[in-house]
């Protein structure tokens, strides 16, 4: 029988929250390969977006919760893509919520915010040889384009004012220290492979993401 949040949205507060822009709509248990889930919903108004936060245990906004926030990606998560490291990102932050407790919220802005198309292009040009900030710009899309208010309104949709965030994305550290939310950081770096090493060390350099390289054999 799965944990319920020790501080469960209440009636009043599901009604208060519907008139923000990324309302509560829905929640259900999920068993799981990595763990037994709640799983809440949340829709953005602005973009029709519809957002889930994968909650494991009691949810105690007085203490630090573990968080991860996390931008969809079908190609790694569906496919199993090696271009990038996104499946195993999402795979190892569930196993460690679902032993440690805490929620993942996962955001619909695949591709850094271009779509899925766009983000077939990106690869198409990535394939003649551009890295991945040059494929973006060539298409006229900034290098990236995801935008972390809706993970901070369900943050505040759950009472949370400090997280530990797996990451290695300082603008994610940055959006919510910009909240008011107090971040300590768990690096969160997977293995990399001979098809994604280019494209993580371009995010080190260009993206100014937090990694450390040691190249791994499939």
């Amino acid at each position: 029988m799965s944990k319920e949040c020790s501080n469960a949205p209440k009636l009043d507060l599901i009604q208060k929250f519907e008139a923000e822009s990324v309302p509560f709509v829905a929640k259900a248990d999920v068993p799981s390969l990595f763990g037994h889930f709640t799983v809440y919903g949340f829709l953005e108004k602005a973009t029709g977006k519809e957002h889930l936060a994968v909650v494991a245990g009691d949810i105690d906004s007085r203490k630090r919760i573990n968080v991860r926030i996390h931008s969809e990606c079908l190609t790694g998560e569906v496919l199993g893509s090696l271009k990038c490291d996104c499946r195993q990102q999402l795979e190892s932050a569930l196993r460690y919520i679902g032993e440690h407790g805490g929620m993942v919220l996962y955001l619909r802005q695949e591709g850094r915010g271009i779509g899925l198309l766009n983000k077939l292009k990106a690869y198409a040009l990535q394939e003649q040889g551009h890295d991945t900030v040059e494929a973006n710009h060539l298409l006229g899309f900034a290098d990236d384009l995801r935008t972390y208010t809706s993970a901070i309104e369900m943050l505040r949709f759950f009472g949370i004012r400090k997280v530990r965030l797996l990451t290695n994305n300082p603008k994610k550290i940055m959006a919510l220290e910009d909240a008011g939310i107090e971040v300590m950081r768990e690096a969160h770096q997977q293995a990399s492979n001979p098809h994604n090493l280019r494209y993580l060390k371009t995010k080190a350099k260009k993206s100014g993401h937090l990694l450390n390289f040691r190249e791994e054999p499939l």
